[in-house]
């Protein structure tokens, strides 16, 4: 509509039946283009007119005469947003094949490493898949900001550590927190890469090693997007977080699916942070260190937990733990 059949069928429907005489007062429109007005939202079946003299005119039903128009409209917008996005997608396709910075983007340096991480987390959606290896390069643990706030958007996080990482001061302390704010964590030996995948769509990794921020030698990383490489990326990490062991040191039960039901774990707090340490290969030193515990009172704890799964060594004490659920 016309900014002036837009002002006539708003008077028409505030104001019941007017003649074309008050409409071109009421409106100041001439005469001639008020009468061309009205014969035009006539024609389009937003108003009608008596057949006495003057005539006077009104408005269809807003109801009847906007809204199947507004669904047209949407549905061809529908249609041009659709259309768009297949050759939007066509477009960017035929630049990855003729292009190969349009796949693979080098980074250097733990700075722009560091923007990078921050970029790609904003911008996620749906999920951020981490490997976390010991000893940062870019983000120190607990200063990931980023992760928080996408976690309070409802984007998931799985987080896959290796042993090692728990040897870094405060990085329980930081695993926790990253836990009770919904992210998913398991632990696994040894991890071959540090890893970041975002959307399934984008990923960062290592070409080179590099090392801790501030070092001589700064890492050099790449910025893959959507091809082979990213896919076996994403398998890489599904087969490790498959064989992990599921991190329980927040008092939430991340793992038990498989666990036979029982009665409730008889396990402290501490117990279960610590039970889960010692599963996921954390030395006794380490445990020590991030619970604030002396090794022999680490000692003492396994040997009740021990005690109470009738266990003889260590093993047994983790098999029994995951079959009654105390991980």
């Amino acid at each position: 509509m016309s900014p002036a059949e837009e002002a006539v069928y708003r008077l028409l429907v505030l104001s019941g039946r007017v003649s074309a005489k008050d409409v071109a007062l009421r409106t100041g429109l001439s005469q001639e283009k008020a009468a061309r007005t009205l014969d035009v939202l006539i024609a389009t079946g937003l108003a009608s007119h008596t057949d006495e003299t003057p005539r006077h005119f009104s408005a269809a039903p807003p109801d009847v005469a906007l809204l199947p128009r507004l669904k047209r409209s949407a549905e061809a917008l529908d249609l041009a947003r659709i259309e768009a996005a297949q050759l939007i997608e066509a477009y960017q396709e035929t630049r990855r094949r003729h292009d190969a910075s349009q796949l693979l983007e080098v980074i250097t340096g733990a700075e722009a490493l560091r923007q990078q991480l921050r970029q790609i987390q904003n911008s996620a959606q749906h999920e951020m898949l981490w490997f976390c290896k010991a000893h940062y390069v870019a983000m120190p643990s607990g200063s990931n900001a980023e992760e928080f706030e996408a976690l309070a958007r409802g984007v998931r996080y799985r987080a896959l550590y290796e042993t090692a990482f728990f040897d870094d001061e405060g990085a329980v302390d930081n695993v926790v927190a990253g836990m009770r704010a919904g992210e998913v964590a398991r632990s696994a030996p040894h991890l071959p890469l540090r890893l970041a995948i975002a959307d399934r769509s984008v990923a960062l990794f290592p070409l080179v090693p590099g090392g801790p921020a501030g070092s001589p030698s700064e890492p050099t990383t790449a910025l893959v997007r959507d091809s082979n490489l990213l896919s076996a990326l994403i398998a890489l990490f599904e087969r490790y977080w498959q064989d992990a062991v599921p991190l329980r040191l927040d008092g939430s039960d991340q793992a038990g699916e498989n666990g036979e039901a029982g009665s409730p774990s008889p396990l402290s707090p501490v117990d279960q942070k610590l039970l889960s340490l010692l599963v996921a290969g954390v030395t006794d030193k380490a445990i020590a260190s991030q619970l604030g515990l002396s090794r022999r009172t680490v000692q003492r704890h396994i040997q009740r937990m021990m005690e109470l799964a009738d266990a003889e060594t260590r093993m047994q004490l983790a098999w029994y733990a995951a079959r009654r659920a105390w991980l």
